[in-house]
């Protein structure tokens, strides 16, 4: 079994606390730490690092540290602590803000339908914080699915740190492609080099279709296995190279 490495358990000790603390303490730390959308007034520039330390139950926070220990364990061995927070930061706010520039997209989309029937931004913040579609200009313009899709992205934050493991996820496929990977649900062992793109390409098709499992931000996923792809290929690309 592979020893604990110094990042790895203080980023692990952080999730652990900010996981149990509230649960006893009886206190909701989503409004504040939580990634809000940006129109949301519960947003905050800080919930880009804060989010990352968040989670919604026990089996999120258990995949996520065990994900983070296995595959970021040989990463920070070889990068060291400095390095490997910095890979798992830049892929955690990054996976955040690629997630809120595709929110952002689908949020305009349906937007834009509400402001052509008339209404006043004001008043679209008022319907999407009420959760009522009463005013009689949508009655024609805007289907029930249409308006559940705004309102979600408007209301719903995003928390966990699987945007980073991400991250951590392609930069080992890079480095250790040949290493054996298997799923709980598909026990048979592949290669990271074709395991992990097969990981990524679903979450492209579960977020771009209907058919997503669950509330998962499957953009999260992918905008971290890009930032982490980019910072983990420009360091391989130039590891031998001397300043």
């Amino acid at each position: 079994m592979n020893r604990i490495t110094d990042a790895i358990k203080h980023l692990i000790i952080i999730n652990a606390i900010l996981f149990i603390a509230p649960q006893i303490l009886q206190l909701d730390l989503t409004n504040f730490l939580a990634l809000h959308f940006p129109r949301n007034e519960h947003f905050g520039f800080w919930q880009y690092v804060t989010h990352i330390f968040m989670h919604g139950s026990f089996s999120h926070i258990l995949f996520n540290m065990y994900g983070l220990w296995a595959f970021g364990t040989p990463l920070e061995q070889m990068w060291g602590k400095k390095k490997f927070f910095f890979f798992y930061f830049s892929a955690g706010i990054g996976a955040g803000l690629i997630y809120t520039l595709v929110n952002y997209y689908q949020f305009n989309g349906i937007y834009e339908i509400f402001i052509n029937a008339g209404l006043t931004d004001s008043e679209v913040i008022s319907i999407l914080e009420l959760g009522s579609t009463n005013d009689p200009r949508l009655a024609d313009v805007i289907n029930q699915d249409q308006f559940n899709k705004i309102w979600s992205l408007y209301n719903t934050p995003a928390v966990g740190a699987s945007g980073a493991v991400y991250g951590i996820l392609v930069a080992f496929g890079l480095y250790f492609k040949d290493a054996k990977l298997a799923l709980i649900f598909f026990p048979v062992p592949i290669a990271a080099k074709y395991f992990i793109p097969v990981m990524i390409l679903g979450d492209l098709f579960f977020g771009m279709t209907k058919y997503s499992i669950g509330n998962v931000a499957h953009f999260a996923h992918v905008g971290g296995a890009l930032i982490g792809f980019l910072i983990a290929y420009y360091w391989k690309k130039n590891q031998f190279k001397t300043n």
